[in-house]
């Protein structure tokens, strides 16, 4: 009997996929679960997949679809596009890419495209002054910064967006691999900003899904577990 349990209903009941968080399971945990997703026809979304783990599943190999920049992969059947031009994801800077790219490919599984905008960060203020019309466009957007995570209180003072806010863990000594972003995220003067967890893109994807999902963007109902 395997020691990992899918919960493969878990959109019936709340609109989101459960995603396999790979950080910490061995080879042989993941591949019982990509065997079983085969079984069953569905389709997975897999994070913090390293390179190593990846070259370990041999018999799926042709089955995944893996991104190392986000460390995601896509397992299986792939839903089409359902939902455009809701979401924006802006990253402060290139080394904050990971973390946004994790976002956006985890709401591509679940069937939404996100549009990606990075190296927009406060320091260059003109970077992210020349994007700001763009970013006003979308109902939700996404601030994903590092070291002072000053760009979710100047975008929460600039777009009348639902702002998500993930920290990462980009920085020198005293940002604290993201304790100093997330803690200045959360104390920002922006009125509503919503504060993930340090390099959680996925979070921020699913907390975007549960918006969508509220707005009626797509029925959650229609959701499964593919």
């Amino acid at each position: 009997m395997s020691d990992v349990v899918f919960d493969f209903e878990r959109a019936r009941r709340i609109g989101l996929d459960e995603a396999v968080f790979c950080q910490g399971k061995t080879a042989t945990q993941i591949a019982s679960l990509l065997a079983e997703a085969r079984a069953r026809g569905a389709g997975l979304l897999l994070t913090r997949l390293d390179p190593a783990q990846v070259a370990a599943l041999t018999d799926f190999a042709g089955d995944l679809d893996y991104c190392p920049l986000s460390r995601t992969a896509f397992f299986g059947p792939l839903q089409p596009v359902r939902v455009r031009d809701k979401v924006v994801i802006v990253a402060a800077g290139t080394s904050d890419a990971p973390v946004a790219r994790e976002a956006q490919r985890s709401l591509r599984h679940a069937g939404v495209e996100a549009e990606l905008i990075v190296d927009v960060g406060v320091a260059g203020l003109w970077r992210l002054m020349a994007r700001i019309e763009e970013i006003r466009r979308f109902p939700i957007a996404i601030a994903v910064a590092g070291m002072d995570a000053a760009l979710a209180s100047v975008l929460g003072g600039l777009t009348p967006a639902a702002l998500i806010a993930v920290p990462t863990s980009v920085g020198y000594g005293a940002a604290e691999n993201g304790r100093t972003a997330l803690n200045a995220m959360l104390a920002s003067c922006a009125s509503g900003v919503v504060v993930c967890n340090i390099d959680n893109g996925y979070g921020a994807a699913s907390a975007s899904l549960r918006m969508l999902n509220a707005m009626g963007a797509f029925d959650a109902r229609t959701q499964s577990s593919r």
